[in-house]
């Protein structure tokens, strides 16, 4: 993984205006070179248990659904249990703002919590998705950077140690004219190019999503200037979640069908019951992932009170199973 980081610096500082054709050039001249060789095979053979961590966006989860629709379609044979623990309003930096929540609790720390929820999931990949929170829609200042950057090395040091891998994602970006906090994207930018530095100068595994959600904005913006991937300017709506997913899928096994691709919905379709099992997908991690964070004791408060985790594991197997039967038949 040799991208230079230069590169995405050269994206951030050209005008919005003119940096569209060059920002998408860059990222379609690189995106080949980032890649993890799993030869034909989305993860590596030992990779089971495949755990989420991140904030409101990750709890959301459509980007996960979508991967997992993805992987249970193209690869009917491999069975991998796909775990969402991502926890609203937590930071890995440790920061909470002022008056968070009206002044009803501080934002979750993710240090709280890591031990738990690797114990009790013993994941063999866990994928990463912070940044949005960690700056505390402030500007971009040194502390909240430094903080940042300690919470990540922690993580990362702390899943490695722990015995698996671990893939961070860049930050989702933030819309200025939907959120109303100038110039914050241009902090989630920073964090996103320290990430991707990390490939570079420690061998991390990082796929980035901030910079091609950005060019798909602006993109779209030409035509629509009122156009946005986030309508409160930080939650993706589901074209945004789908942006997420597939530069997640692009990072672990490219394709041109993939590439090309406008949605998860209409690659399911092309398999008869394709709609269907997304379906019986999202309605699993929707009921699993309550289930995971009520059983792994996060301390947040507001959250919906999952099943027992027991009930809900199998629940999650007459599911699974329904998926398998819809697999099998022909188209």
């Amino acid at each position: 993984m040799t991208t230079s980081t230069k590169k995405f610096d050269f994206c951030q500082l050209n005008s919005m205006r003119n940096s569209i054709l060059v920002c998408l050039l860059l990222f379609l001249g690189i995106c080949g070179q980032c890649q993890p060789n799993y030869s034909g095979k989305p993860f590596p053979a030992k990779v089971k248990r495949i755990l989420f961590l991140g904030n409101s966006i990750t709890y959301k989860g459509d980007y996960i659904t979508d991967i997992e629709a993805y992987i249970i379609l193209h690869f009917p044979k491999k069975q991998y249990e796909f775990i969402n623990v991502g926890l609203p309003s937590e930071t890995v930096s440790g920061l909470s703002e002022v008056g968070h929540a009206d002044g009803a609790f501080p934002r979750p720390d993710l240090h709280e919590r890591l031990a738990r929820v690797l114990a009790l999931t013993k994941p063999d990949l866990v994928f990463a998705n912070y940044g949005m929170n960690d700056g505390i829609y402030q500007p971009l200042d040194d502390r909240r950077f430094q903080l940042f950057r300690e919470g990540i090395t922690w993580l990362h040091d702390y899943v490695i140690k722990f015995g698996a891998k671990i893939i961070h994602l860049t930050p989702p970006i933030y819309d200025e004219k939907k959120g109303g906090v100038k110039g914050y994207n241009k902090v989630l930018d920073a964090y996103s190019n320290w990430l991707m530095s990390q490939r570079d100068s420690l061998g991390w595994e990082v796929a980035d999503i901030h910079f091609p959600m950005l060019e798909f904005q602006l993109q779209r913006q030409v035509a629509d200037p009122d156009f946005s991937l986030a309508g409160d300017g930080v939650h993706p709506d589901e074209m945004g979640h789908w942006i997420m997913a597939k530069q997640v899928l692009l990072y672990l096994e490219p394709n041109n069908d993939l590439i090309a691709a406008d949605g998860i919905k209409s690659l399911m379709a092309k398999n008869k019951n394709g709609l269907q099992i997304f379906s019986l997908i999202n309605e699993r991690q929707q009921m699993m992932k309550d289930a995971w964070l009520t059983a792994t004791r996060h301390t947040r408060p507001g959250m919906n009170s999952g099943m027992p985790l027991d009930d809900a594991k199998k629940e999650a197997i007459k599911i699974e199973n329904l998926i398998r039967e819809l697999l099998l038949e022909k188209n």
